[in-house]
């Protein structure tokens, strides 16, 4: 009993502590990769260092709060919350109300509803599907169609695939008429090629991760300058401090983008390092999904699970050329609030579960 107890114990120190370790981890190249354009654009080399210190000891505190709170509760706001969510999505999209920033509209004072919506679809879901009722797949369809049509009018295919294959996720792990997911295949690849060649923009994109030579100074600019600082990293990387491609060559440097300086500073040994964390994070969260006393922790926990593995995939495969580039920030490590208090907040309802069971 005696050993449960404490191997409960350190589980849950290792779940709260690897947020924190990732975040500082993130904090410190944010400002590696920040400090000459923070000094350019507001002569304080500091400026984004300070913002994103202070959304770090603002999401440590929201996965304090909660821990503690009983994670049965998110069950009777669950559609409250996709509500609202539902309502910021379409208010984004109002001129005057929406920022626009690089010809998309996903702010609404400094705040993106999309991350927002990455939230709610987990907490809805899981609470949706708690019973297996059947005939819920044209329901589940329509929701997520409307969510999904929201987000790429900003337009925000990124965040829009996350949700996608996030719903698709938790609907598979509830196993309600799994056979219909078979139906989306085809529908999802002939969407995907209408989006495309409906935006000359999004085509171009395509066409550039297919040949990151097409053009150099326009749409692959930012590819290849992500491929340069990654082979300019080799394998133990050019040090702290060393990055050449920070100093305004490569754009999103401490976003998006920031894993390209990671791996130019520490290299691939750093690199693998940083993502090994990453693994014994999702190991640990897949380990409470696995025994959560009911159905409703166990589908929360493997939606968390689902979204980290997801987010953290999406960013560093478009970093390594593996699929088109997106701009999809890496969870505790990009700068940016809405993320980082996303990440933060899941990780408080995986220790609010995990509070209630006993790890093996």
């Amino acid at each position: 009993m005696t050993d449960n107890k404490t191997r409960a114990k350190r589980s849950f120190i290792t779940l709260f502590s690897l947020p924190i370790v990732l975040s500082v981890i993130g904090l410190f190249f944010v400002f590696e990769a920040s400090y000459v354009r923070s000094f350019g654009e507001y002569r304080d080399s500091f400026h984004y260092f300070k913002i994103q210190a202070t959304w770090i000891l603002l999401g440590t505190l929201i996965m304090v709060i909660l821990s503690y709170v009983d994670y049965h509760k998110l069950y009777y706001g669950a559609f409250f919350l996709m509500l609202v969510n539902i309502f910021l999505l379409f208010l984004v999209l109002v001129p005057g109300i929406g920022t626009k920033v690089n010809g998309a509209r996903r702010w609404i004072f400094g705040f993106q509803p999309t991350e927002m919506a990455k939230f709610s679809v987990i907490i809805y879901l899981s609470s949706w599907f708690i019973t297996k009722e059947r005939k819920r797949f044209f329901s589940f369809i329509i929701l997520l169609g409307l969510l999904m049509f929201l987000i790429i009018l900003q337009p925000d295919m990124g965040t829009a695939a996350i949700l996608f294959s996030l719903s698709i996720a938790i609907y598979f792990l509830a196993g309600i008429e799994l056979r219909y997911l078979l139906f989306l295949v085809p529908f999802s690849l002939l969407s995907f090629y209408m989006l495309a060649k409906s935006s000359p923009y999004r085509l171009k994109r395509l066409l550039a991760f297919f040949d990151p030579t097409i053009d150099p100074l326009g749409i692959t600019y930012h590819i290849n300058q992500i491929l340069i600082s990654l082979s300019n990293g080799g394998i133990f990387g050019q040090g702290f401090g060393a990055s050449k491609q920070k100093h305004l060559y490569l754009p999103e440097a401490h976003t998006d983008s920031i894993f390209a300086i990671i791996g130019e500073e520490i290299g691939f040994l750093g690199s693998f390092i940083l993502i090994t964390i990453f693994i014994f994070l999702a190991i640990y969260i897949f380990r409470i999904a696995e025994q959560a006393h009911d159905r409703f922790g166990r589908l929360l926990c493997g939606g968390i699970f689902a979204f980290f593995c997801l987010q953290t995939t999406i960013n560093l495969a478009s970093m390594v050329h593996l699929i088109p580039l997106t701009g999809v920030p890496l969870p505790f490590i990009s700068y940016g609030g809405s993320n980082l208090l996303l990440s933060f907040a899941l990780m408080g309802i995986v220790l609010s579960i995990a509070r209630s069971i006993k790890i093996r």
